[in-house]
């Protein structure tokens, strides 16, 4: 196979995101932008072990930090917490969420997520690329139906957000706790 031929499969490629992790009693909805490759690659949810998302829902729930997956999605699950991407598909050289090509984006089918979990009232950003995804090729979309979720940017759990200690992004990411306020 030619240069020429290998670098188009490249320019090609989308990224997609794995199914919500939910259950239909779901009240709260995270959304992130789109796996990286290291969660790609895993097939879980922010697998980058540099990524704090995990180490702060361990902290939120008074879990054990080195859970394995299975049973940290239990953790999510039982304190009636979904996650999923705002996009379904997107091309992204790399794992920066600042790389994804906007013209590639197609965003998940919102409108049915929040038909088939009819008690989540809030939805939380995982930092501000997923909100800006989320406005931009999703909100305009919804229509009135939707008027009563209650959207929230919290601090991204990326590591290229490191700007910020975990201390301060624990106390802003407390909020998905529904017993908390």
């Amino acid at each position: 196979m030619s240069k020429a031929i290998r670098g188009l499969r490249k320019l090609d490629r989308k990224d997609r995101c794995f199914p919500a992790i939910s259950r239909r009693d779901a009240e709260t909805l995270v959304l992130g932008s789109l796996p990286g490759q290291r969660s790609l690659a895993l097939q879980q949810y922010y697998a980058h072990p540099q990524n704090a998302f995990w180490k702060l829902i361990a902290a939120i729930f008074e879990a054990e930090v080195n859970l394995p997956y299975a049973r940290r999605v239990q953790l999510l699950t039982a304190n009636r917490i979904a996650l999923w991407d705002v996009l379904a598909a997107a091309e992204r050289p790399g794992s920066l969420d600042s790389s994804i090509v906007h013209a590639s984006a197609r965003a998940n089918d919102f409108a049915w997520f929040f038909r088939r979990h009819p008690r989540v009232t809030r939805v939380f950003f995982n930092g501000r690329k997923a909100e800006q995804m989320f406005r931009r090729f999703v909100l305009p979309g919804l229509g009135a139906e939707f008027a009563h979720l209650r959207y929230e940017c919290l601090p991204s759990t990326s590591p290229a957000h490191a700007g910020m200690s975990f201390r301060k992004k624990l106390q802003s990411w407390r909020r998905i706790r529904a017993d908390k306020p």
